[in-house]
This record gives structure tokens, sequence and C-alpha cells, in this order.
């Protein structure tokens, strides 16, 4: 039986995804950090762009909270084009991380066929977009914040042909978030 696969993200009311940090702590209270880790509770494995991967593995390694307790010792599949085995500082890629060879979609195919536990696709927003319209994402959830920003980009912007959902589950919050759970509709 194939392994789990979700993804995740912070998005505006009008679906901006990126830079969350600017529309999202206000708005982030103790049911939110409890829908996260029930979310995260089983996963095993990390699929994550390079540029998140970069900002994360130079900060959590040595953060001492819930998040890096479950971000440092999950196995991390980078996807990326630009770094291989040693980064370019010759430095060991490190970090329990493994860089993602070939395609990424079949990857992580092969990926949720081996081993055990869930599966969450951490970002960027184009790693998450393409996996998820690839059908190997099982389920995409959104906290859609009570704010609009004029600044980011979207998951699903102009590039995205249209594409059907299905709605799986649903949750207000009490700071006015909206946890809304997709499949993709065949």
């Amino acid at each position: 039986m194939p392994r789990r696969t979700t993804a995740h993200l912070f998005s505006s009311v009008n679906g901006v995804v990126e830079s969350p940090d600017k529309f999202q702590f206000d708005a982030f209270g103790p049911e939110e950090g409890e829908l996260m880790a029930e979310s995260l509770d089983g996963v095993t494995d990390v699929v994550i762009g390079r540029k998140l991967w970069q900002e994360w593995s130079e900060y959590w390694p040595g953060a001492d909270d819930p998040f890096g307790s479950f971000i440092n010792p999950v196995g991390k599949h980078v996807v990326t084009s630009t770094l291989d085995s040693e980064r370019g500082d010759g430095v060991p890629l490190g970090w329990n991380s493994t860089v993602i060879t070939g395609d990424p979609v079949e990857y992580v195919r092969a990926l949720q066929q081996d081993g055990s536990g869930g599966i969450t696709v951490a970002g960027g927003i184009e790693t998450i977009r393409s996996l998820f319209l690839a059908g190997v994402v099982d389920a995409l959830t959104l906290t859609v914040h009570p704010a609009a920003t004029n600044e980011g980009r979207r998951l699903f912007d102009e590039s995205v042909p249209l594409t059907r959902l299905n709605l799986v589950d649903s949750r207000i919050t009490g700071q006015g978030n909206a946890v809304l759970t997709y499949t993709l509709r065949e």
C-alpha cells in the first residue's frame, strides 16, 4: 500500500502563499499549532524545494522547539537542479538530506512504495504545485488566513490550467482561519 503524501501551505484570502510571515502571525494561535502537529504526526519523510531547504538548514538544526524536534530527524528529499551530493562550497549536503535525482514525480512515486510513515511536501510553491497537479500528493491543506495582500506568488496562478478539486475536510479556527483540505478531482 502506498504511503500517504500530503502538503500544507498558509494562504491569504486572495491566494498568496509566498512569504506567509507577512500575513499569518497575528492569526496563528494554539489551535493552528495543534492542527500542524496533527498533520505532521507519523511523517517520516519531507520533500522540499532547494530554496526552502537552504533556509531551513541554516536555522532548524540548532532550534529546540516542537517543529525543530520534528524536522531535524526526518529524512529530507531536496528537489533541486543546482545542488548535488556536495554543496557548492564542498560541504556534504548533510542534515539527513538527499538530493532528488531525476524526475521528482517519479522519485516521490518510488518513495511512496518504500519505507513506512507519511510523506509531506513542505515547499516551495513550484514543488507543491507540480507534485499536486501530477497526482502524487494525496491531500493538499490550505490554511487560509483572514488577510489579503498584493505581494507574493499564488499556488494556483495563471500558469495552472483549469483544475477541479474535491473539498474533503474543512475547519474554522478561533483565530478566523479556514483550514481547507483538497484532493484532485478525477
